[in-house]
C-alpha cells in the first residue's frame, strides 16, 4: 500500500529555526486548495496501488485549514483513492490551533492521528524559537486532544537550544512521559543560512550549538524513553509498541508515496519527484496544465544509497540478503566489505545489520561511507 503526503505551505508567524518552504500570507490559501485539489485528479495514476496505507497533512500549518477546505481535499481523494478506518490519516497542528471546535471537525473528517508541535515547555525558549503558543497550550491542546477522543498522538520536541542543560533537558522528556502520548519525536536543532537564527549566528548574536550537548541529551532520552516503552524505531522518532508512524516508515522503507503541494516530493521506487517551491507559481503552472515539477530517474546506485541511508536510521537496518536481491552481487559485496571496515558500529542479527546506540549519533555521515558512485 503506498501513502499521500499534503504540504499545506502556511503559517501565522515564521519561527526563527524553519527553514521548510512556507508563507504567512494567507490570502491565496482558497487558491491553492483549489490547485491542491486539481493536482489530485492530475497525478493520482501516479502510484500503482490506490489503496492508502497513510494520508498525512504536513507544512506548514494544516491546521489552518478551515472545514470547507478539508472537505474539498478529502472529496478529491476519495474520488480516486481507498482506504479505511486501519489507515493512518495524520494532521499537523500547532497547540494554538487546539480547539474543541476543530477537533471535533478533524474527527469527523476522519482524522485519526495528530501531530502536535509543542517544542519546548519553557515560555522563554518559546518566544526565542517565535512560535505562537505558550507553555500553558503545550500542555492543554494535549490533554483537550485527548478528551476529544484522540488515542493516536505524536507530540514534537526540539533540543540543543541555548535555553537547555542536561537536566532541564531531562525535565523536558519527564515532562513529555507524563503527557501519556504514543509517540515522541525530537529533533537535534539546526541553524540553516537564510533562517532568522541562521542569519543572527553568522552575526555572531546567536552561539552555535553545541555538539556534545546534544550527543548527552539524544543518548539521554534514547535512555529515559526506552525505560518508558517507548521504542527508539528511528532516530528522531519513538514510538510505544502499535504507534509507529506508518506515513514516516514508509519513507524509511522505500514504499511509495505521492507529494502534493508546493515543494512535495514524491517517490514510486523508479524515480523521484519534486514540486515547484513557490505558492504562486504553483497555482499558476496547475491553471495553466504546464508543468511544475522536477523528475529524477533513479539508477541501481542511487536506489542502493537511499536503501543505506533511511534504514541505517531506523530498528529494520540493512538486510545483507535482501540487498542483494535488490541491487546485485556488486553492490552486495561492497556492503559487506564496508561492514568489515566499521563492525565496531554496528550490531548484527540474522543477516540485518543496524547501528549502535553510539553509532545513531553520526549515522548519515556512516551511511555515506557505504554509497556508491
Amino acid at each position: 500500500m503506498a501513502g499521500i503526503y499534503l504540504h499545506i505551505p502556511y503559517c501565522r508567524q515564521a519561527c526563527s529555526y524553519c527553514d521548510f518552504h512556507f508563507s504567512t500570507n494567507l490570502k491565496d490559501k482558497n487558491s491553492l486548495v483549489n490547485s491542491l485539489v486539481k493536482e489530485i485528479e492530475l497525478r493520482y495514476n501516479y502510484l500503482k496501488n490506490n489503496k492508502l496505507e497513510s494520508i498525512y497533512f504536513g507544512g506548514g500549518t494544516p491546521s489552518l485549514l478551515n472545514r470547507a477546505e478539508f472537505e474539498a481535499i478529502f472529496e478529491a481523494l476519495n474520488k480516486r483513492f481507498s482506504y479505511d478506518n486501519a489507515s493512518e490519516i495524520t494532521i499537523e497542528a500547532n497547540p494554538d490551533d487546539i480547539s474543541l471546535e476543530n477537533l471535533k471537525e478533524w474527527k469527523s473528517l476522519g482524522v485519526n492521528r495528530l501531530s502536535i508541535g509543542l517544542q519546548s515547555f519553557n515560555d522563554q525558549e518559546l518566544k526565542w524559537m517565535n512560535r505562537a503558543h505558550n507553555a500553558s497550550q503545550s500542555v492543554s491542546s494535549v490533554k483537550m486532544a485527548q478528551d476529544a477522543g484522540f488515542n493516536n498522538i505524536t507530540i514534537d520536541l526540539i533540543y540543543g537550544s541555548k535555553f537547555q542543560d542536561l537536566k532541564s533537558w531531562e525535565n523536558t522528556v519527564l515532562q513529555t512521559v507524563s503527557l501519556n502520548t504514543q509517540h515522541i519525536s525530537s529533533y537535534n536543532l539546526t541553524i540553516e543560512n537564510k533562517t532568522v537564527l541562521g542569519i543572527q549566528n553568522a552575526k555572531g548574536k546567536e552561539p552555535p550549538v553545541n555538539d556534545e550537548l546534544s550527543s548527552k541529551q539524544f543518548l539521554l532520552m534514547s535512555d529515559i524513553l526506552k525505560e518508558e516503552n517507548f521504542i527508539h524505531y528511528e532516530i528522531s522518532n519513538f514510538g510505544k509498541p502499535g504507534f509507529f508512524a506508518k506515513h514516516n516508515s514508509n519513507y524509511w522503507l522505500q514504499k511509495e508515496y505521492l507529494g502534493l503541494g508546493p515543494s512535495a516530493h514524491s517517490f514510486n521506487g523508479a524515480s523521484r519527484q519534486w514540486n515547484i517551491k513557490n505558492n504562486s507559481l504553483y497555482i499558476k503552472a496547475i491553471s495553466q496544465n504546464a508543468n511544475y515539477f522536477e523528475k529524477e530517474e533513479l539508477s541501481v546506485n542511487d536506489r542502493y544509497n537511499e536503501y543505506v541511508l533511511t534504514r541505517l536510521r531506523t530498528i529494520w537496518g540493512c538486510n545483507v540478503e535482501e540487498i542483494k536481491q535488490l541491487f546485485g552481487e556488486k553492490i552486495h559485496t561492497h556492503f559487506l566489505k564496508k561492514i568489515n571496515e566499521k563492525q565496531n558500529d554496528f550490531e548484527e542479527n540474522k543477516g540485518v545489520y543496524t547501528l549502535t546506540a553510539q553509532a545513531r549519533l553520526y549515522a548519515d555521515g556512516i551511511a555515506s561511507d557505504f554509497f556508491m558512485d
